[in-house]
């Protein structure tokens, strides 16, 4: 009988899975033998998930993410403290919280990923897995956990025009919720960002933003930094907009989040306009600025945004019919038919 190809003189199959590296470096394997190829490395693929399983801590899911939690709070935002306690109360209990991480495994993942998306959004589903994937990362970093997540929905944005802004406007006219719909329409500025602006942020005609209210985690509006270093930025307000502040002291909009979330939905109503959010009102800001042909960096630099990835992503639509307009120019432009170009000799 001849010999099959790269087995062992006894015809068995062997399969090598490294098990540490020494000191010096060098690398030592265990050995696995089986009948066929395959068969070998599933016992070594059962191997290494079992070294993995043993190296995790023999604490539940729920004790590690509140570990995770507690050990970065004093890095994290309070608004990120606030959403991991939400998570971690709602999602975290229950069977999959109890499981211990030495017996985790992909299915069970996976089953509590399907159960969630029946229920949350796309969205919360993602925050919940990233906030699990981080402990796990912290407390069982050898666990391969390989799980399939709801498709990302690109919500659609609400852009209010010209004329919903001017209703707006004229309907608070003199109050400080004017002064946000200015700030956030025109700056554009987040509402924790507007609710923490005072007199000595304003230079000339700049506005500068270096902080913003949030809840904490004990449910507290607080003043802190702006979470990411692109929402540190001077912005040039247009003229008009200083003619409404002048002679305001302290802060320029005396609510806070919530206070200006109920305003401006009670001032909705009164101008009977769909029932956008307030934070909409930024869309009309980059909207109008890339049909006027601001480039993205610029349009990033003024919402505040991390990246010009990221404002590309939310508003590729807007890009995508700049260029069809310009194609559009160019043709009138050049409006020779192509087909009738005769190639030169």
């Amino acid at each position: 009988m001849a010999k099959r190809k790269n087995s062992l003189p006894s015809g068995n199959f062997r399969v090598l899975a490294l098990d540490y590296t020494d000191p010096d470096g060098k690398r030592h394997y265990k050995s696995f033998t089986a009948p066929t190829k395959k068969e070998a490395r599933m016992l070594a693929d059962e191997w290494k998930l079992s070294k993995k399983r043993n190296r995790a801590e023999n604490i539940s899911v729920r004790v590690a993410v509140q570990r995770y939690k507690d050990m970065k709070a004093a890095v994290l935002s309070p608004s990120t403290l606030r959403g991991y306690a939400g998570l971690l109360r709602t999602h975290f209990q229950g069977n999959f919280g109890s499981t211990r991480l030495n017996e985790l495994n992909s299915q069970i993942v996976q089953i509590w990923i399907s159960d969630l998306s029946k229920r949350l959004s796309p969205k919360t589903v993602r925050n919940a897995y990233a906030l699990l994937t981080a402990a796990l990362d912290m407390f069982a970093p050898d666990l391969s956990i390989r799980v399939q997540l709801p498709a990302r929905k690109h919500p659609e944005l609400y852009c209010p025009n010209d004329t919903d802004i001017q209703r707006l406007l004229a309907e608070s006219a003199g109050t400080d919720l004017e002064i946000a719909i200015l700030l956030a329409a025109f700056g554009p500025l987040r509402r924790g960002e507007i609710c923490a602006l005072t007199s000595r942020d304003i230079k000339e005609n700049t506005i500068t933003v270096s902080k913003s209210i949030v809840r904490s985690e004990d449910n507290e509006w607080i003043t802190k930094s702006p979470k990411t270093y692109g929402s540190y930025r001077t912005i040039q307000m247009p003229e008009f907009f200083f003619k409404h502040i002048r002679g305001k002291k302290g802060a320029l909009c005396n609510l806070n989040p919530d206070q200006l979330t109920r305003e401006f939905e009670r001032v909705l109503d009164l101008c009977q306009l769909p029932h956008f959010r307030f934070h909409d009102l930024r869309h009309s800001y980059a909207v109008a600025a890339l049909r006027s042909g601001d480039d993205i960096k610029t349009v990033q630099g003024n919402l505040g945004h991390a990246t010009a990835t990221f404002t590309q992503d939310v508003y590729g639509h807007v890009t995508m019919q700049m260029k069809e307009v310009s194609a559009a120019h160019i043709e009138k432009q050049f409006p020779w038919d192509k087909a009738k170009v005769q190639s030169r000799p």
